[in-house]
Parts: structure tokens; sequence; C-alpha cells
């Protein structure tokens, strides 16, 4: 009969729940619209404090992104980062469209250029 480490059982335990924890955290993306400096640099991978501050001076600078591989476009982030961390993060969800019936403002047409005739 095999005798059972009495750690086992602890160690199993510890196991589980760290893989729990793990995807838990890793099925929350970052926003990178909303997010603040520490949050970027917290969530994403090789995002120090002067990169994340210079992912928050862009968005202040240039509005929202308006897909993550905006995110190349700021000064010392390159196409690797962004690869790196595209599962990461987020630009928010899409506005919802209207729904059925609801008002929308009237606008009139433009009016048609009248065609030249010979």
């Amino acid at each position: 009969m095999k005798l059972i480490h009495p750690l086992r059982p602890l160690l199993l335990s510890l196991l589980l729940l760290a893989g729990a924890v793990f995807t838990a955290s890793a099925a929350e993306k970052v926003n990178i619209n909303t997010a603040d400096a520490a949050q970027l640099e917290a969530a994403l991978v090789g995002i120090g404090p002067a990169k994340a501050e210079a992912i928050v001076a862009h968005r202040k600078a240039n509005g929202p992104f308006k897909s993550v591989d905006e995110l190349a476009l700021v000064k010392g982030i390159g196409l690797k980062t962004v690869e790196r961390n595209r599962e990461l993060v987020t630009v928010g969800t899409p506005a919802r469209p209207a729904a059925a019936g609801a008002s929308r403002p009237q606008t009139k047409p433009a009016p048609a250029n009248p065609v030249a005739r010979r």
C-alpha cells in the first residue's frame, strides 16, 4: 500500500486555485481608452511606467483609440509590443445601434447638382 505524502493534497489544491485565479484574470481585458497609467503598467507585457504614461498622453492628445493597432502610434511602442498585448487589451465596446422605431434626427438630403445639357 502506498503512503500518500501529507502535502500532496495541499499542493494540488493550491495549483487548482492558482489556475482558477489566472483564468479569471486573463479573461478580463484592460480598456486602453479608460485605463490610467498604473492599470496599463500592471496589465500589459513590456509596458513600464514611461510607456504607460505615453499611452495616456497620446490618448489625451489624439482622442480615444479606435483599434488596438493604434497603440503602435504611441512613441516607444512597436508592432511587437502590440502583438504581445493584443489579447490583453480592448478599445471598449462599439456604440449600440439605435433600437428599432427610435426617433432619429431628420436631415435633408443634399441638393443634387443639375446636369448641364448641350
